[in-house]
């Protein structure tokens, strides 16, 4: 056993002989602590000398081997020897060094990493303490940073409330800091910037309502104009988003009025103000900016006359701004107030009135009179809508409506001239049930007689009667689209139409009428058928009469009721054309009467009458052959006047002073020329007369001729001056006259006729006679 042991100690040793041989010095320790701690150290050190010896008598083997190189070395190791010197202070400086980098160095790095612990902490201490101060200032910079933020999206109303919390809140937290009172400082300059600003945006409020206040006033007016936004004014143009208006109101606008304008820059502009204590500085300058723009829109535009484009757009821009105005005043208090507006009104209503006199007399088209007269009404209805008073702008109505009339006058007066220039008169023919119905039913006219008759057949007017009866109801028509939407009772409609129709009659057609009486190439056909046409014309008049009562509902017995001057204006017309038919029969007879060659001075008896004369009674029956349609007294006034026109120049033809001489056979021709007169005379060319009135429209002649013809000078002179006389109607003087010229006659055209006793006597008698007559004509003086 106890051998067994030595073995395992032995090769123990051996190994860890072994071990140290072969381990590097730096790593030996573990080796020999096995050692020490072993029991066998003794042992182990014997072996250890023993493998000492052993090494040793091995090296001394190896250093006799190497005697020589150890000689060789030596001598090298003392050239070397004082290089080894100096390495070995370097090596013992290095050794110092590493023994002071080992050591020192690290401490000198705690030194200064406790130091820097220290500063660190100190660090600490302050950070904390800065965090501290900083979590107390970081609010208020916070909301100076939110306060530039809205001051720079111009959001001006949260900026005041955030100043506001700013210097009442924050701020007194931390008023010890520098930068705090730079803020306290800027705090003045920030609310003046805030004011600035928020009146910047006013004005751009302004600028912009100015601009779009045509828009504003065209989409209220419309609004009133479809019936909308009756109740409930002031919702005209809030948004939505301001909860003025229900979704079912919304949907009965035109689409985009609730969006037209955004009040909010007035709305925030005027709370700034109220906070910042300027309420009445903001509501002194929006007052006098709207009264400046106020001026502007009332001032019309100098060609607004021109086009009814001119007057909405006027119209527009007034009811836009009052809309806007009465929006401001209810959805704000006090900024404008009822006084303000009335005033702003009144100013208004005035301008608009005197504007709208000067204008509207420049326009000459009833169309654009009357679409101007419905657009005053929807202005004035849709600024009523809003509680303007607007009865000034209907009493202005009423004088355009006298201005109405007066336009539709001057163009009925132009279709009147069309209508009479471009007539026949001639009657109208019909050759057909149709034809005829289509005349009735334009024209009231019954006539039993002329609906038994076959066709073809003949109205007795002719196409201006249905023409112009037509007219006269479009025209009443006209007057009664003025009177819509005016607000008047019937009876004031009823009255305005017939004073306009009596106008356009009395007026108007009758000018018409009497400039184509007298029109100088108007014949005497054209004249009997103006009578005609007038009869008919006048008879219609009661229809009109109905006419005017069905559309008004206003009876023709109520009290004040104005009555139709048509009968006068036909009759007046009437008269005037017969007139012209006198003057015109009467000119046309002294152009016959220029034909008229008569020789005074012949001595031979004719047999016939003259050709003129007979051409003058030709045209004179076939002249009243064409009044057969005349009313008989018409046509007898006619007649009588052209055989009293024809005597009478007949009459001077035979005294005029050009004829100083005639012969008894001349007064012969003369008086085949007058009795051919009264034969047409007898004739009866119109009837109606009774037996021989119509030859006493010669009766002067006839006596005068009489008396030369069959020188029956002592009847005349003894029955003269007796109610029953023969000679009645041959006055002295006209005696006389002619006398002279067959005295002057005798004398010059028989040279020997003093010489003849009957030629003698003869002279004698003219110059007794002619004594005789002066004495008349003396007496009668006397």
């Amino acid at each position: 056993m106890a051998e067994a042991e030595s073995l395992e100690t032995a090769a123990e040793h051996e190994r860890i002989l072994r071990e140290i041989e072969s381990t590097d010095t730096a790593c030996i320790g573990p080796t020999l602590r096995s050692v020490y701690d072993g029991e066998e150290h003794g042992r182990f050190m014997e072996k250890l000398e023993t493998r000492i010896r052993n090494h040793d008598r091995e090296i001394e083997k190896m250093c006799n081997f190497h005697y020589q190189g150890f000689v060789d070395s030596i001598t090298e190791l003392l050239k070397v020897r004082g290089e080894a010197q100096k390495l070995k202070v370097r090596s013992f400086l290095f050794t110092v060094t590493g023994i002071i980098q080992f050591f020192f160095f690290p401490l000198a790095k705690l030194v200064i990493a406790m130091e820097e612990l220290k500063q660190c902490r100190l660090q600490q201490r302050n950070i904390s303490a800065t965090v501290d101060k900083l979590m107390l200032c970081l609010p208020v910079l916070e909301m100076y940073s939110k306060l530039r933020d809205q001051m720079k999206t111009k959001r001006h109303y949260p900026a005041l409330k955030t100043l506001e919390h700013l210097e009442h809140t924050y701020l007194p937290q931390v008023s010890h800091y520098r930068f705090c009172k730079v803020m306290v400082d800027n705090i003045p300059k920030l609310r003046e910037e805030i004011k600035d600003v928020s009146m910047s945006d006013l004005k751009d409020f302004l600028e912009s309502i100015r601009k779009h206040s045509d828009k504003i006033g065209e989409t209220a007016m419309k609004q009133v104009g479809l019936g909308f936004m009756i109740g409930w004014p002031v919702t005209l143009l809030v948004s939505v988003k301001h909860g003025f208006l229900s979704a079912k109101c919304l949907d009965c606008f035109v689409p985009g009025a609730q969006d037209l304008v955004d009040f909010s820059p007035v709305y925030r502009c005027l709370h700034i103000y109220s906070v910042l204590g300027a309420r009445e500085t903001f509501e002194n300058y929006y007052r006098k900016q709207r009264r400046k723009q106020a001026r502007l829109v009332l001032q019309p535009p100098s060609n607004m006359h021109e086009t009814l484009d001119g007057y909405r757009k006027y119209f527009n821009q007034i009811v836009g701004f009052f809309v806007v105005e009465d929006h401001i005043l209810h959805t704000t208090q006090g900024l404008v107030n009822r006084a303000y507006i009335d005033e702003l009104w009144e100013m208004a209503l005035s301008k608009t009135i005197a504007a709208l006199r000067t204008h509207s007399s420049y326009c000459s088209d009833p169309n654009l009179v009357l679409d101007l007269k419905n657009l005053i009404v929807l202005f004035a209805d849709t600024l009523q809508v809003y509680g303007f008073p607007v009865n000034q702008l209907f009493d202005m109505l009423l004088e355009i409506r006298d201005q109405y009339s007066e336009t539709l006058l001057k163009k009925w007066a132009g279709i009147f001239r069309n209508i009479l220039d471009s007539d026949n008169y001639s009657p109208i023919p019909v050759t057909s049930e149709e034809m005829y119905k289509k005349v009735v039913g334009q024209f009231p006219f019954q006539d039993t007689e002329l609906e038994k008759q076959p066709f073809p057949k003949k109205f007795p007017f002719s196409e201006f009667v249905p023409k112009v009866y037509n007219q006269i109801k479009e025209f009443i028509y006209a007057c009664l689209k003025f009177s819509e939407d005016l607000h008047l009772s019937s009876t004031e409609v009823d009255d305005m139409i017939r004073k306009s129709t009596n106008l356009l009659l009395t007026r108007t057609l009758s000018n018409s009428l009497q400039n184509v009486i007298k029109r100088k190439n108007i014949g005497l056909t054209e004249l009997v058928q103006i009578i005609i046409n007038t009869t008919h014309l006048e008879k219609s008049c009661k229809y009109l009469e109905e006419f005017i009562t069905n559309i008004t509902n206003v009876l023709p017995e109520t009290v004040h009721t104005t009555k139709l001057y048509g009968t006068t204006t036909f009759k007046d017309a009437r008269h005037a054309a017969e007139e012209e038919i006198y003057t015109n029969l009467n000119q046309k007879i002294d152009q016959f009467l220029q034909l008229a060659d008569y020789d005074w001075m012949t001595g031979d008896l004719g047999n016939k009458a003259s050709d003129y004369l007979i051409d003058l009674i030709a045209f004179l029956r076939s002249t009243f052959a064409v009044f057969t349609h005349l009313p008989g007294k018409v046509a007898q006034t006619a007649c009588m006047s052209a055989c009293k026109h024809l005597a009478t120049s007949l009459m001077q033809l035979l005294l005029e002073a050009e004829v100083r001489q005639l012969t008894l056979g001349a007064l012969q021709q003369f008086n085949l020329d007058v009795r051919e007169c009264e034969q047409f005379a007898r004739s009866g060319p119109v009837p109606g007369f009774q037996e021989d009135t119509l030859q006493l429209a010669f009766i002067d002649l006839r006596q005068l001729l009489d008396l030369f013809i069959q020188w029956d000078w002592s009847t005349y002179l003894a029955d003269y001056g007796q109610p029953n006389c023969k000679y009645l109607r041959v006055n002295p003087v006209t005696a006389l006259t002619l006398l002279e010229k067959m005295k002057d006659t005798s004398r010059k055209n028989n040279m020997f006729a003093q010489f003849r006793k009957n030629e003698r006597d003869k002279q004698k008698l003219i110059d007794t006679v002619a004594k005789q007559l002066r004495g008349l004509i003396s007496s009668h003086h006397s």
